[in-house]
């Protein structure tokens, strides 16, 4: 069996009907039951029919994913596959990472991403906040345009504009003020990126707008109880591994407020002595960036009953 890392993905992967091709699969059934009773509403229905509108609203995308998420992996398990030796998530996905590791149950972390996402949607009205990804430019100078922009509004000024996601080597997501990032994007372009595309997101994830919400989940996670890790969680705003509770929360804290360092995680986790790193949940995203960030890892997808066999079969190869 060769080592794996499992990586759980984040907003932006969610589709109505994202579990359809599980059937009637005992273990994604069982992970619906939960997280509805945790919630006090019909998950699965939702995520079956939606509509796509409801299911983009952060409040609801963020529980949808952890569950989607969290569903793919006892699937795995039921099916004989093997634990990782290691698992991440990008962005929200580290909280599906933080359930497969046994240091939250599945009951206590879907109420805590919707109040997450509550937190952060709260902190900046929708309309004020942007985010965009730009294409084609390497990250160190997407640092050095937003940092530009920022300074072109003047000592005081309330625009800001930071790269919060390093997706891959040539792409970064840039967030923060709605003119910030419009200008941003503006000079980006000018200095030789491909594209800068605004994208359609209610706030400015990961940007340090998100201060007020990072700190109602400081007290939030105050009062929640972290168990061990079962399998060691590699965190992505410090691309560290902390079996600490008291660190997991500080990281998770910051985290809603700071860079989702992904490259940095899949290089760390390369590093680690994986030969795979499959992403777990809808969706092929995860799996494209680890393609782009370290071409001689395999990577692939569990999203469904094939995925699973196929995954476990080239791990076994």
């Amino acid at each position: 069996m060769k080592s794996f890392a499992f990586v759980f993905p984040g907003q932006g992967s969610q589709a109505v009907g994202m579990l359809d091709a599980w059937g009637d699969h005992p273990a994604v059934a069982e992970t619906l039951r939960e997280a509805s009773d945790a919630l006090g509403e019909d998950v699965g229905a939702l995520i079956k029919n939606g509509p796509k509108e409801e299911l983009a609203l952060t409040t609801n995308t963020q529980p949808v994913m952890l569950v989607a998420g969290v569903a793919a992996w006892r699937a795995w398990l039921a099916e004989g596959g093997a634990k990782p030796s290691v698992v991440a998530g990008h962005s929200l996905g580290e909280y599906s990472a933080l359930v497969a590791s046994g240091v939250l149950t599945l009951a206590q972390a879907a109420p805590l991403v919707r109040f997450r996402a509550q937190a952060m949607q709260q902190a900046v009205p929708v309309g004020v906040g942007a985010m965009a990804a730009v294409l084609g430019m390497e990250s160190g100078k997407v640092v050095a345009g937003c940092a530009e922009a920022t300074a072109s509004f003047g000592a005081g000024s309330a625009e800001v504009v930071e790269a919060v996601n390093f997706n891959d080597p040539v792409q970064t997501v840039i967030a923060g003020s709605k003119a910030a990032v419009d200008k941003a994007c503006e000079l980006l372009k000018a200095n030789g990126a491909k594209r800068a595309l605004l994208l359609p997101v209610s706030a400015p994830f990961h940007s340090s707008l998100m201060r007020p919400a990072a700190e109602a989940l400081r007290e939030k996670l105050a009062s929640t109880t972290l168990a061990e890790p079962q399998i060691p969680v590699l965190n992505n705003i410090d691309v560290a591994i902390e079996t600490d509770a008291d660190r997991i929360r500080d990281a998770l804290v910051r985290q809603a407020a700071g860079p989702v360092r992904w490259v940095e995680c899949v290089q760390a986790l390369k590093l680690r002595g994986v030969a795979a790193i499959i992403e777990c949940g809808p969706g092929k995203v995860l799996a494209g960036m680890v393609k782009r960030i370290a071409p001689d890892l395999e990577a692939a997808s569990v999203y469904d009953p094939a995925t699973l066999a196929d995954t476990r079969q080239s791990l076994a190869g």
